[in-house]
């Protein structure tokens, strides 16, 4: 297995606490001398905050570790395309290399709608590779989201007491 998709499978297994929480299922990992040294996923409804990202929570866990907010010699995974904000703060926090698993065509920020990381014109350019588990990462959300409708197409339709 390359280094890529071992870091991805790891991102995957953060994604997987979030689905475990009901909440969609993002998953991110910082890596640093081939080693993780911050990990994140999504947390929006449980901590009841739009800065409760995968990437946010591993950027700042990755800060705080490397004790400076410049992580310049790391490589996030991530297995959702970055939206605006988290998109924004891999630059900000001018991690060189960022690799995903799968796109998001309705709001991802590495290509789809736009590219914010490699963007000419910020002081800095992030390296994106794309695809990573690209089915892993998809079937994931892809299970998460029908499971949600189908929950919530159950809790509309009324349950009938005694069969029948």
């Amino acid at each position: 297995m390359d280094t890529d998709e071992r870091f991805m499978r790891a991102a995957l297994k953060e994604a997987a606490k979030a689905y475990a929480l009901n909440e969609v299922p993002i998953g991110c990992v910082i890596v640093r001398e081939d080693r993780i040294i911050a990990r994140g996923y999504n947390r929006r409804n449980t901590d009841k905050s739009t800065l409760s990202h995968a990437e946010l929570t591993a950027i700042k866990k990755a800060a705080k570790k490397t004790g400076d907010w410049r992580l310049e010699d790391c490589t996030i995974y991530v297995t959702l395309e970055p939206c605006p904000m988290c998109a924004g703060a891999i630059v900000q926090a001018r991690i060189p290399f960022c690799v995903i698993g799968c796109m998001n065509p309705k709001a991802g920020c590495a290509g789809s709608v736009i590219n914010l990381l490699e963007m000419e014109g910020f002081n800095h350019k992030v390296s994106v590779r794309r695809g990573i588990l690209e089915n892993e990462c998809s079937s994931m959300l892809t299970e998460f989201f029908r499971k949600l409708r189908t929950d919530a197409a159950k809790a509309k339709s009324p349950e009938r007491a005694g069969g029948s």
